[in-house]
């Protein structure tokens, strides 16, 4: 029977509600003093006892809310010390840790990841292209001299001098967001699948074409074009990742090559 003005088809279902914990408040006014700046790195919050105090909760409930944030990399606490948790720098754990919980609840596939680095990179080469110094550029020339010498010594090697690439173009591109963003998206990546190079048949020819498309991410800095710079990074990372992706998500990464 088709429903009538004012019966409801298929109405929503609705799970219920869960009480907040008391710890979770704690941890969201920490993490936002932190985010404002009124907390900065080296600093210290109150004792537990003063933190019990000014929250108006239990010892138990405070130490819950300090294990959560020194879990999550935003404070260090001591045993013993008879000072306050001391507030960190915010680092590519902060960033990793959640990235990682999110991709082994299935709720964020290799193929969002994959394009989130397509994203990173292909913007910090852009930057580059645009702010490297003559003395910058020589740092990029000397990491893929690095990685040409490196092809004849393994996929060790290789690997390292790579990684050393990249973070020599983000350094350039001068953004530490980026710069956290690429390291922690790359590192779950890696966590998720095996080494491409190592799987392969042939490693030394993934090696080779890996260190082709890095010469061309060099020459087009070099030329100060950072469209073609972020081009190739794109192109190069599809070709790495695609055959690890489903044919349905794989449309997602070639979208980002229509740029």
């Amino acid at each position: 029977m088709a429903a009538g003005p004012d019966m409801i088809a298929d109405p929503p279902r609705f799970e219920q509600v869960q009480p907040v914990r008391l710890y979770e408040r704690i941890v969201e006014q920490i993490e936002a003093a932190v985010a404002r700046g009124e907390l900065r790195p080296g600093e210290r919050l109150p004792s537990e006892r003063e933190l019990v105090v000014q929250f108006g909760t239990s010892r138990a409930t405070v130490r819950e809310a300090l294990r959560v944030l020194e879990s999550a990399g935003l404070v260090r606490s001591r045993p013993g010390d008879p000072r306050g948790p001391e507030v960190l720098q915010i680092g590519v754990d902060s960033l990793r840790r959640p990235l990682e919980r999110l991709a082994g609840a299935a709720r964020l596939s290799l193929a969002q990841l994959v394009v989130s680095r397509m994203m990173l990179d292909s913007t910090a080469n852009q930057l580059a292209a645009g702010l490297r110094t003559e003395e910058q550029l020589a740092w990029i020339e000397q990491a893929v001299e690095v990685m040409r010498t490196a092809l004849e010594e393994g996929q060790d090697a290789f690997s390292k001098a790579d990684m050393t690439f990249h973070e020599v173009i983000m350094s350039i591109a001068g953004n530490p967001l980026i710069q956290l963003g690429h390291t922690a998206v790359r590192d779950t990546v890696l966590a998720l699948i095996s080494d491409t190079i190592s799987d392969a048949d042939d490693s030394r020819a993934v090696m080779q074409r890996s260190l082709t498309h890095h010469e061309e991410v060099l020459d087009a800095i070099r030329a100060g074009d950072g469209v073609r710079a972020a081009r190739a990074s794109r192109r190069s990372l599809y070709e790495y990742y695609a055959a690890s992706v489903t044919a349905d998500e794989r449309a997602a990464l070639e979208a980002m090559l229509l740029g």
